[in-house]
């Protein structure tokens, strides 16, 4: 059987040498664009997902989100969970933010959005807007009549940047009039603008806690919601357990349970894509290469003719074809494989930009691999058939063709 296996390789290398080399390298960079294809959109899919995952980490929910139970608006006696849970093995730190409605004014605009109190010194332990600013500086605790705002709030100096109402191109050292829902207007200083690349970071507006108060005219101890920040060696699941061991009766949600609540039906849709993709590549490919091979059968009909004449198997000329098949869609996945890496580097270099951030495609090793273990199943099926059909032929039937 080995040496068989080695005759027909025989065939096959010499098949290819002595064809058609317009022909052969066409064959191959449309097996490398199909391979290239087949990789090119999960890549891209798992490079806005990865965006989406560093984007509410980082700036939006931390490893894990405290929120109040439906029935209630906000979290009570904040500080008493704070002391909780920054105990609990496996918490790094844990920061309270109080969201309210307010209408901003500046230059002659006017916009409604919400501004939300922090403590910058737990904030900068848990997220990392901090490292955003744009112009000017961030807040410090204790701080009054100062105020950070996002890009997307403080506006563009370029108008065609901006992606939606912004208060005119605000930078750090204007002054900002802000109504809060309570009746309170008061003027603030810009100390800051931040730009994350993040919409939902890049829309907001910062102020500290003791202002908050100070707007209030009393103590503040409940919280909008709750960001936590675990170890670097944590395991989210096992810290939102942990948390709910430990008496948190607040709605506890991990980053991954945010994601899968909020882009759930978006990866869905891209998966189907995705897989859509991947079939109408594999077509490509068994339609190119049953062609192929079905030339290449029909113009040595009377080789393979011969070739019976004289005793050779039949199984030895079917897989002489096959291993055609094989050769060139191995040469094809190489240079598929360089393709995709080159375009990788270069897409790293210069990223796809979207709303939520930049986006650079992400190869997963898992997708090289099913990939091209389909692309070789479908060769093989592709090659077995027509070179089948005609070893199939009566040795008189093909020596007349």
């Amino acid at each position: 059987m080995f040496s068989d296996l080695r005759v027909s390789f025989f065939l096959a290398v010499r098949g290819i040498l002595r064809g058609s080399r317009g022909s052969l390298y066409l064959t191959v960079l449309i097996i490398a664009m199909v391979f290239t294809n087949m990789i090119f959109m999960p890549s891209i899919i798992l490079g806005f997902i990865k965006v989406a995952e560093d984007q509410i980490i980082t700036y939006q929910t931390g490893n894990i989100l405290i929120t109040p139970h439906e029935d209630e608006a906000y979290i009570e006696d904040v500080d008493e969970l704070l002391e909780k849970v920054n105990h609990i093995p496996g918490v790094l730190r844990a920061s309270p933010h109080y969201s309210t409605g307010v209408t901003l004014r500046s230059k002659g605009n006017t916009i409604g959005t919400s501004v939300v109190a922090i403590r910058p010194d737990d904030e900068r332990l848990v997220t990392d807007v901090y490292q955003k600013m744009k112009d000017g500086y961030y807040l410090a605790d204790g701080e009054k009549g100062e105020i950070i705002l996002g890009i997307q709030t403080s506006g563009h100096k370029d108008e065609n940047d901006d992606m939606g109402a912004t208060l005119g191109y605000l930078q750090a050292g204007d002054p900002v009039t802000v109504e809060f829902t309570n009746g309170v207007s008061k003027e603030f200083h810009v100390k800051g603008i931040i730009e994350t690349g993040s919409y939902y970071a890049d829309q907001g507006a910062y102020i500290t806690w003791d202002e908050l108060e100070s707007v209030y005219g009393k103590d503040i101890n409940k919280a909008s919601d709750l960001i936590v920040k675990t170890e670097p060696d944590a395991y989210e699941p096992d810290v939102k357990t942990q948390l709910y061991r430990f008496g948190v009766r607040e709605k506890v949600q991990t980053w991954q349970d945010i994601l899968t609540e909020a882009m759930g039906r978006a990866v869905q849709n891209f998966a189907m894509l995705n897989s859509i993709t991947i079939i109408v590549s594999l077509i490509i490919a068994v339609v190119v290469l049953f062609i192929v091979i079905m030339l290449k059968t029909i113009n040595s009909r009377k080789q393979i003719g011969v070739l019976k004449a004289i005793g050779v198997e039949k199984k030895i000329i079917i897989n002489n074809y096959v291993f055609q098949v094989l050769i060139l869609t191995t040469i094809g996945v190489i240079v598929g494989v360089t393709l995709v890496e080159s375009m990788v580097a270069i897409l790293t270099v210069y990223p796809f930009q979207f709303p939520d951030g930049e986006v650079t495609p992400v190869v997963a090793t898992s997708d090289l691999i099913n990939n091209t273990i389909m692309l070789f199943i479908v060769s093989l099926i592709a090659g077995y058939i027509p070179a089948w059909r005609v070893a199939s032929e009566d040795i008189l039937t093909a020596m007349r063709a």
